[in-house]
């Protein structure tokens, strides 16, 4: 059963402004934010003996750093037309320090879909190895974070403690911990 879209749902889409990286857009009175170029992302769940990879680094819209899984832009170097799994495995080794035999495709999430346009693909990374320090290209300030899974609420409390924001994603790691009752 298909349900009907409202009418002003179903107005054409305008672009109201579009820089490098993101236009705004309009479709009747909804305004949102979505990726030039149809640029997509890929996020990466990396597990490493027990211990799960997040990256924090400075985000100018939070004016604060955040901790996340490692992530980036699909085809924003070189290769416009790269692979989805492709980035997932040049942005874990940017970013981490850590290269993967495979990538395992999770699916298409939509991160906030009332504001923002934008989709990314998951990914887990599979067979990880050590091969360099990561941090981030040129500019990123890229921190690495290597957290035993069993710690992670405790951690991720701690970085809120301490000013950090935390990126939604995260609600995958810790979905767990907030469905538990109280004891």
């Amino acid at each position: 059963m298909t349900l009907p879209i409202p009418d002003d749902m179903q107005q054409p889409e305008e672009t109201m402004w579009q820089g490098r990286f993101i236009t705004a857009k309009r479709r009747g009175k909804w305004e949102y934010v979505g990726r030039a170029r149809g640029i997509q992302a890929a996020v990466i769940v990396a597990v490493d003996d027990g211990h799960i990879l997040l990256v924090d680094q400075y985000r100018v819209p939070l004016a604060r750093r955040c901790i996340e899984l490692p992530a980036g832009l699909v085809g924003d170097g070189d290769a416009p037309d790269e692979d989805n799994a492709v980035a997932a495995s040049r942005e874990l080794e940017e970013e981490t320090g850590y290269r993967a035999e495979t990538m395992t495709k999770l699916g298409e999430f939509f991160s906030s879909p009332g504001m923002v346009s934008e989709s990314f693909t998951l990914f887990r990374a599979n067979g990880l190895t050590k091969v360099s320090e990561g941090g981030g290209v040129e500019g990123e300030d890229i921190i690495v974070h290597r957290v035993p899974l069993d710690t992670l609420p405790r951690y991720v409390e701690d970085l809120r403690a301490r000013g950090y924001a935390i990126d939604v994603k995260m609600l995958l790691l810790l979905g767990g911990s907030f469905l538990k009752a109280d004891t």
